[in-house]
């Protein structure tokens, strides 16, 4: 069980805990945004600690960030009519955590603005849409630099978003991974089984590991479950091994 929230390290000492009673095997990590240069991507960094570091250390920067872009967000929805959308029912609804676009989405939601998440997104909060700010991210070589200088293991996180062709894809890989990137997510949850394999196999080519994952949002992304995402999800067990084995 790995857990990745966005932008954050809460929350790894309770799942540490919960998994140590369970006998589950657990990774600690997170998930940034980052910016390259054709267009954004997610990544992820696996068998990151909490404590000190130079990525634990502008994860607060990044938080920060983020609170201001929220609070922007929420003066646009009041701007356009949407008043009572406010940030304490938002800070309400993550629960305490880290804020972000999911949180205002489904108080929009609740509020009847939006059908459903999807809808809240297109209608309101995608980039184009009303309600959407830009937020702060790290360019591609800088957050693979902090990950590896922390100890951690830097993964592209649903490639998709990275180019729309086959050729986009290696060429993005093969820039990523001079600059030290260790790995592709190829089993995700949203990827039919040929994308998943083909991927793979540019992963391999690279001497990259092929990781996996179902992108688990709880209620925020309906119909996906822990570990077999849609239902036909299977990572391979041995990919944790070589994860670990890829620590700097």
């Amino acid at each position: 069980m790995a857990l990745t929230d966005h932008d954050t390290l809460e929350g790894i000492g309770e799942a540490r805990a919960a998994c140590a009673h369970a006998g589950i095997d657990f990774v600690p990590g997170v998930e940034l945004s980052i910016d390259v240069p054709d267009g954004r991507m997610h990544m992820l960094a696996y068998f990151l600690e909490p404590g000190d570091g130079p990525l634990q250390d502008e994860l607060a920067a990044l938080r920060s960030a983020r609170d201001s872009r929220n609070e922007e967000i929420v003066s646009r929805l009041a701007a356009l009519g949407l008043d009572d959308v406010t940030l304490d029912d938002v800070v309400a609804e993550s629960g305490g955590g880290v804020v972000g676009r999911p949180h205002i989405g489904a108080v929009l939601v609740t509020r009847g603005h939006a059908d459903s998440m999807a809808d809240a997104f297109d209608r309101w909060l995608a980039e184009g849409r009303p309600g959407y700010v830009p937020r702060r991210r790290l360019d591609a070589p800088t957050a693979i630099r902090l990950a590896r200088e922390s100890g951690a293991v830097p993964v592209v996180a649903h490639p998709h978003t990275l180019a729309v062709s086959s050729d986009g894809y290696a060429r993005a890989f093969t820039d990523l991974a001079a600059f030290g990137l260790q790995g592709i997510e190829c089993h995700y949850a949203e990827y039919a089984p040929p994308l998943r394999e083909h991927l793979a196999g540019i992963a391999g080519d690279l001497g990259l590991v092929a990781t996996g994952g179902p992108d688990y949002h709880g209620r925020y992304k309906p119909g996906l479950a822990v570990g077999v995402g849609r239902g036909d999800l299977s990572v391979p067990d041995d990919v944790v091994d070589q994860i670990r084995a890829r620590i700097a």
